[in-house]
């Protein structure tokens, strides 16, 4: 196949594509950030827990 194939076959495919409302993309990169946000300090508090266990056993 080539390029120039490809790069009109990809164009024609991306005009099926429902594109959300920039409303929505401000909305789901806002979720996506307070997920990741959140995780994070859940990972971090368990981290924090597990060294601190680590440490009483090894000292």
């Amino acid at each position: 196949m080539k390029l120039i194939d490809y790069i009109k076959d990809t164009r024609g495919e991306l005009k099926h594509v429902s594109w959300p409302t920039r409303k929505q993309a401000v909305w789901f990169t806002i979720i996506v950030i307070v997920i990741s946000l959140f995780t994070a300090y859940f990972l971090g508090f368990f981290d924090f827990i597990f060294s601190l266990l680590l440490k009483k056993f090894i000292i």
